[in-house]
């Protein structure tokens, strides 16, 4: 499965800057074409941030990346040091 997430990342990543291309150097009397590229534009993109932080969150558990560096939550809720 996650091989499959992971083609799915590239191919929504290479659609981003394909039709952000296509968005970007449309003419002016292409309304149209402009905003349908820049609407794929923004679904490849946010396909592509899904992807890679499943991606991530699927290397940190199955131990192939080191796990973010997270602060512990203490048990006490005691303030610590001068408070003014």
């Amino acid at each position: 499965m996650h091989k499959a997430i992971a083609i799915a990342n590239v191919i929504a990543w290479s659609g981003f800057w394909a039709f952000g291309y296509l968005a970007l150097t449309a003419g002016t009397n292409q309304p149209g074409q402009m905003v349908t590229a820049a609407i794929l534009a923004g679904l490849g993109g946010a396909v592509g941030l899904l992807a890679f932080l499943w991606l991530a969150r699927h290397a940190e558990a199955t131990g192939y990346a080191k796990p973010a560096n997270r602060a512990e939550k203490r048990d006490d809720d005691e303030i610590h040091g001068e408070v003014l």
